[in-house]
């Protein structure tokens, strides 16, 4: 049966729908009780402890990774794709970021400090960030194996093999660019040890973004159905809404989205 659309929609009377309602009812409350079993497996997951000492530069100078975490004993990172030659940050990391300010207060009174990383300069995460408005703290890692070691970034040797780590498998590295947007967790214990407890990647960091959660509700859906069939066919800057796509670096968004649908 073909899939209908928001031109071609099934009208029916209020009986009918709550037949339909309550029958999707029982499969979204399958996949709410299926996502607390993962969230109770992704608390088992064992620890990989931190032996290298990560240093970046930041609004305080120089910063360890221990700094990061600003007294709490939780780090989220945001891998944030803004390579060293870019001019802005990734319209796509832009977006995630746009929800992530109100809710600071809530995770710092939950024993947990969130930071973005990316390889840019300082200087220009410092300008980028003014610009777009956001409070959260961001640091670069330029001068740092960081975003390699946890395969947020591509390396020359990858590059040149054209192999690349991605979501935790061995993959043809991305032609189109070098950097790669995901979210990793850290915890600091009261001696002062790091631990890596948690990473994700592709898809895995899109429940933070509450923008599709509302989207996702309505008719009209993610309505994503061309040119790039990702979320490059509608969002952009917050401050660039009604002016086309910059090309750069939309173009590893979207092959990075692609092969993300398929993860």
């Amino acid at each position: 049966m073909p899939k209908r659309t928001i031109d071609d929609p099934k009208v029916v009377s209020r009986e009918e729908w709550l037949v339909a309602r309550r029958e999707l009812l029982a499969r979204e409350k399958q996949l709410t009780r299926e996502h607390d079993k993962v969230r109770e497996q992704r608390l088992q997951l064992p620890w990989v402890k931190i032996e290298k000492n990560y240093v970046f530069d930041g609004p305080n100078g120089k910063e360890s990774l221990a700094d990061l975490f600003q007294g709490r004993s939780q780090l989220v990172v945001r891998h944030f794709m803004f390579g060293p030659e870019w001019q802005e940050g990734c319209f796509g990391c832009s977006f995630a970021s746009d929800h992530v300010d109100g809710a600071l207060v809530h995770l710092e009174n939950k024993d947990i400090t969130y930071a973005a990383v990316s390889r840019a300069p300082y200087p220009a995460i410092a300008a980028f960030r003014q610009r777009m408005g956001w409070n959260f703290h961001w640091v670069s890692s330029f001068a740092s194996d960081f975003n390699y070691d946890f395969h947020a970034s591509l390396s020359p040797e990858e590059i040149a093999q054209g192999k690349a780590e991605f979501n935790f498998e061995l993959r043809d590295s991305n032609p189109q660019g070098e950097e790669m947007s995901g979210l990793s967790v850290f915890y600091k214990n009261p001696s002062g040890e790091i631990f890596h407890t948690y990473s994700c990647y592709a898809r895995g960091d899109e429940g933070g973004v509450t923008t599709y959660f509302y989207v996702d509700l309505t008719p009209k859906g993610r309505d994503e159905n061309g040119p790039t069939f990702c979320l490059a066919d509608w969002v952009r800057h917050h401050d660039r809404y009604g002016t086309p796509q910059p090309s750069a670096p939309a173009a590893n968004l979207i092959q990075l989205d692609a092969a993300a649908k398929k993860a």
